[in-house]
């Protein structure tokens, strides 16, 4: 049975409406509290929230449901989503609970739940939450908040594993960093400043409602005039809740999250600690990258989108690296989930130990056209029972002839089609995304 509440990333929506309404979230908590107080007697749950102005009391009225059902909150205040990860699975807790919708506006928010382990619930417990969840909201009744305050503390411990887990400084290097007005915005400065680069923050003044915008990694074009106008010899950009980067080299070179792969998997493959000499990254990963992985004697294994998906093979497998080309990269030596401060710190780290640049490490990746159209819909339809949709795609795939690629799907976070078309050949790509976009809006826009 299909999910109501949990998406491919949490629970998601415009905050004061269902799913995010206090009825809703109040239930959740209740419901999150029963199922902690059937792991322990006295459960402890963390929760943290990114810098949109909903999170505090998102975050109050969870509390308040988690209190009623026996447990005890302690609070985070602004953290990373990958904070939390890591404070749940080192600490005395047995859940964790992350507020943000991550790169959405700031009227959107989201939870994010994680077990003990670190890694995010599994399905069949997230349907047992959900079903007590809407159970204890049709009782109707009121939802009561809990007021919270934020132990520095927490965010401190989170800082200090990040630093142990730099084998390098980074003295005499300017970086040019976008924190995206979220959780980011106050510790991956402090982190790199610590470490002794030199860092030009900008989107570092959050006010409650401009996070992500025009700013953060979906805006990385803000970032490269920054190391454009400050020399830097690297830059980063963070998107709301900090477990994703994008990178832009000195000479204004943007590296997505395939870049990061190319570059981090040879570096462990030459040291001998990647795992089954093996990648783990999506469907949305460019076909260049799975070349250029292939010089070096590395297999890639993709996974539908979603960097929980990513995480369940690699434990699977026992692969040590994997990632999104949005940006999410994981590293299992270290994390249950992506981390941007993480990934920025393994990706800088081994350009230093190279004495060289984003340019050099990623500069026989050959990234093929390719081209991603969101399309706004009113009604998800089965896309085989679409014939203008099927059609369009079978004439793309046709006229690639298995040089090129063509994906649909449904984004589990927001009401869009997604369409990617991957080729040789630019202006097939746009030609056919164009097609196939055009046939889904006739059908279900």
């Amino acid at each position: 049975m299909a999910k109501q509440l949990f998406g491919t990333d949490g629970i998601r929506g415009v905050a004061g409406e269902y799913p995010l309404d206090p009825q809703t979230i109040h239930a959740f908590g209740v419901a999150l509290g029963e199922d902690a107080a059937a792991a322990a007697p006295h459960p402890e749950v963390l929760i943290g929230a990114d810098t949109r102005e909903s999170g505090r009391w998102i975050a109050e009225m969870a509390a308040g449901g988690l209190a009623r059902a026996g447990a005890h909150v302690r609070y985070a205040g602004i953290v990373t989503t990958p904070g939390v990860a890591y404070l749940t699975r080192t600490g005395p807790f047995v859940a964790g609970v992350m507020i943000s919708a991550s790169h959405n506006p700031y009227l959107d928010n989201g939870i994010k739940v994680f077990g003990h382990s670190g890694f995010k619930l599994p399905d069949a417990e997230e349907r047992t939450i959900e079903s007590r969840t809407l159970a204890i909201r049709e009782q109707g009744n009121a939802p009561q908040p809990l007021s919270l305050v934020a132990e520095e503390s927490l965010d401190g411990a989170y800082l200090e594993f990040l630093a142990s887990a730099c084998a390098v400084r980074f003295d005499g290097m300017k970086v040019a960093m976008d924190c995206g007005n979220g959780s980011a915005y106050l510790l991956a400065p402090a982190l790199f400043r610590r470490l002794g680069a030199e860092v030009v923050a900008i989107g570092a003044e959050p006010d409650g409602r401009n996070i992500n915008r025009g700013c953060g990694a979906l805006h990385v074009e803000n970032l490269a005039g920054t190391v454009a106008r400050h020399g830097a010899d690297f830059g980063v950009a963070f998107d709301g809740d900090a477990d994703r980067a994008i990178f832009v080299s000195s000479t204004g070179k943007v590296v997505d999250g395939d870049g990061v792969l190319l570059a981090c998997a040879r570096a462990l493959k030459a040291a001998g600690r990647l795992h089954g000499d093996v990648v783990v990254s999506t469907v949305m990963s460019n076909l260049g990258l799975e070349q250029a992985l292939e010089r070096g004697g590395i297999r890639m294994l993709r996974t539908p989108v979603g960097d929980k998906y990513v995480l369940e093979e690699m434990v699977r497998i026992g692969a040590v690296l994997g990632g999104e080309q949005s940006g999410h990269v994981i590293f299992r030596e270290y994390a249950t989930t992506g981390d941007g401060i993480l990934t920025a710190l393994r990706l800088f780290e081994i350009a230093r130990q190279a004495g060289v640049g984003l340019d050099e490490l990623t500069e026989d990746l050959r990234v093929l056209p390719q081209r991603l159209v969101n399309v706004r819909v009113r009604v998800r339809k089965d896309l085989a029972h679409t014939p203008s949709v099927v059609e369009e795609i079978r004439r793309a795939e046709d006229s690639f002839a298995g040089s090129g690629r063509v994906l649909v799907r449904f984004s589990g976070t927001e009401p869009l089609a997604r369409v990617m078309v991957e080729g040789l050949d630019q202006e097939r790509v746009e030609r056919f995304s164009a097609s196939i976009a055009e046939a889904i809006r006739k059908e279900m826009g």
